[in-house]
C-alpha cells in the first residue's frame, strides 16, 4: 500500500525545512522535545505508563509497514508522542478519576484532541495540512464517522491520525486501569481486528495483523527502555 498524503500540501516544504541537509539538529531537537512532553503527559495521568512512547513507537512501525516516506514517518512519530498533549488542560480530579465520568467530565475529556492541536499549531513545522496538529486533532475520529471532535470518516481522516488511532487503542487496551486489567497483546490485536471498518481504518488494521511481530517488539523496546531509565536514575541517586 502506498501511504498517500495530499501532495499539494506543504509536506515537501516541511521536508526541506525539517529534514533537509544541515537541519538534522532541528529535527532531533523537535523530536526530543516532543518525547519529553509525552513523558510529562504520562506522568500526570496515573492510569498510564509509557503510553505516549508506546503510541509513538508503534505508530512508527505501522507507518513504515504502510510505505510512508521518512518524513511522514518522523511526523507521525512526533504526533504519537504528542497525541494526548491536550490532556494537560484537564484538572487532576477528572484525569485521574478512578470511577465513571459524569457527562460534564466526559465532555471535558472529549475536548483534549482539539486543545492539543491548538497547543502545537503555532509551531510552523507542525501546522501543515495533514501534519502533526491535524493528526493530534483527529486521533479519536472513527472510520465510520462516529468519533470526535469533528465526526470525520474514512479517508477524510488524516492518514497519520488513522495510524495513531490503532496504536493508541492497542496501548490503552494493554495497560492496566483502576477499573480493569490490561489485555494481552494477542487479545488486544483481536479487539482491534473486531473493530476494523467501524472504529479503525481496515488498511491500518491489515498492516498491524501482517506485522504483529514488529509491533510487539516495539512495545517490548519501550518497556526495556523505561526499565533502563529507572535503573539509571537509581544509580544517579545512590552516587549523589
Amino acid at each position: 500500500m502506498n501511504f498517500k498524503f495530499n501532495k499539494r500540501a506543504p509536506m515537501y516544504t516541511l521536508e526541506e525545512k525539517l529534514f533537509g541537509a544541515g537541519c538534522d539538529h532541528v529535527r532531533v531537537t523537535l523530536h526530543e522535545f516532543a518525547e519529553s512532553l509525552g513523558n510529562a503527559i504520562d506522568a500526570r495521568d496515573h492510569g498510564t505508563w509509557a503510553h505516549s512512547d508506546e503510541v509513538a513507537e508503534v505508530s512508527l512501525v505501522l507507518a513504515q509497514c504502510m510505505g510512508a516516506s521518512p518524513v511522514q514517518r518522523q511526523l507521525i512519530h512526533i504526533a504519537g508522542h504528542l497525541h494526548d498533549i491536550g490532556k494537560l488542560a484537564l484538572p487532576d480530579n477528572v484525569l485521574n478519576k478512578p470511577g465513571s465520568l459524569s457527562d460534564e467530565e466526559w465532555a471535558m475529556v472529549r475536548e483534549h484532541p482539539g486543545r492539543g492541536a491548538d497547543i502545537v499549531r503555532p509551531v510552523p513545522e507542525f501546522a501543515a495540512k495533514g501534519g502533526v496538529a491535524d493528526m493530534i486533532r483527529a486521533h479519536h475520529e472513527r472510520w465510520d464517522g462516529g468519533g470526535y471532535p469533528d465526526g470525520l470518516s474514512g479517508k477524510a481522516i488524516p492518514c497519520g491520525a488513522r495510524v495513531i488511532a490503532v496504536a493508541d487503542g492497542l496501548s490503552a487496551m494493554m495497560q492496566d486501569r483502576p477499573y480493569r486489567k490490561g489485555m494481552s497483546f494477542v487479545d488486544a490485536c483481536r479487539e482491534v481486528e473486531r473493530c476494523s471498518g467501524t472504529q479503525y481504518d481496515p488498511m491500518v488494521v491489515s498492516c498491524l495483523l501482517a506485522n504483529r511481530r514488529a509491533v510487539f517488539d516495539a512495545f517490548m523496546s519501550v518497556e526495556e527502555s523505561r526499565v533502563r531509565s529507572f535503573a539509571n536514575r537509581g544509580r544517579s541517586r545512590e552516587g549523589a
